[in-house]
């Protein structure tokens, strides 16, 4: 069994396309169709179900993929180890992040990260279903790190850091009877449609897990992916939001801005890791230079 086979399977477990893994290992769809053959002939079993529409593993497939990931980060710990002797990281890291969130200079640190180990390429990838997504591909292997979002203890089988915090506010249409308010109650707001985003962002899940303690129920008439978008929505009186800090337009006369009474909730930005898998060499070095410049509590330093 060889280690491309296993490779060239992996990526046609995460892909589930044949075209789509051949293009992200830049190799004949051909060349990666005989090696998976290859590797069923070895085994002796189907590893994915193929129809002229989709393509699904098997159980045999099923089995053989967490096996085939860590022996793929076994011969990948070895190769850091010589790298390491020679004096250079190599590799590639996958590297999950949430989008409109700009409390860390993600450019600023990838850009720096790249200046130090040229040789290291990074992914990035965004999931369409938020933190909670990204969480859910941690555990499965298909990224190396991932910075998200959520409240309370971290999710089974991650290992996380926590990067910034800053408060969650209420906003409201200028004009909105509540508006002008010192603070407000959820259960002031708990009767207005909310602008929110979808379930599984971590700014949702606050809210979310606030109004539960709370007793309270509220209706999210309007979700948005983009959570620098909800104002939008809420300056044209659809609905009221509790958004973080960072989310929410200054000295817009359009938009009324309301701390929240009681216990203060907060947005927190995490750093997320497998607590199974043992990280590369390059994701060592990764974690070593966001500790570098990342203050807690609080924002992150800006990179120069």
């Amino acid at each position: 069994m060889e280690l491309r086979h296993l490779e060239y399977f992996l990526a046609i477990a995460e892909e589930l396309n044949f075209t789509r893994a051949a293009r992200r290992l830049h190799v004949a769809q051909s060349g990666i169709s005989a090696a998976v053959r290859s590797l069923e002939r070895e085994l002796g079993a189907p590893l994915f179900e193929r129809t002229s529409k989709r393509v699904a593993l098997t159980d045999a497939g099923t089995a053989l993929l967490p096996e085939a990931r860590n022996t793929l980060a076994a011969a990948r710990a070895a190769r850091d180890a010589v790298d390491q002797v020679r004096g250079g990281l190599r590799g590639t890291l996958t590297i999950g992040t949430l989008t409109s969130v700009d409390i860390l200079d993600l450019p600023g640190l990838f850009g720096r990260f790249h200046a130090e180990h040229p040789e290291v390429a990074i992914r990035l990838q965004a999931a369409p279903s938020g933190s909670a997504g990204l969480a859910q591909a941690l555990v499965a292997g298909t990224l190396d790190a991932a910075f998200l979002s959520f409240p309370g203890p971290a999710p089974a089988g991650l290992t996380v850091r926590t990067l910034a915090s800053v408060p969650m506010l209420a906003l409201l249409p200028a004009g909105h009877p509540l508006a002008g308010r010192a603070e407000l109650d959820l259960a002031d707001l708990a009767a207005e449609p909310f602008v929110d985003s979808p379930v599984g962002y971590g700014n949702r899940a606050v809210v979310d897990h606030r109004m539960a303690a709370e007793g309270l129920n509220r209706h999210v008439s309007i979700e948005v992916a983009d959570i620098r978008t909800a104002a939008d929505f809420v300056r044209q009186g659809l609905g009221v939001a509790v958004l973080p800090s960072f989310a929410i337009p200054t000295a817009d006369p359009r938009l009324a801005v309301s701390p929240l009474a009681g216990a203060t909730s907060h947005w927190t930005l995490h750093i997320a890791t497998s607590a199974t898998r043992r990280p590369s060499a390059a994701l060592r070095a990764l974690l070593a230079l966001v500790d570098r410049y990342v203050r807690l509590p609080g924002a992150a330093d800006t990179f120069g």
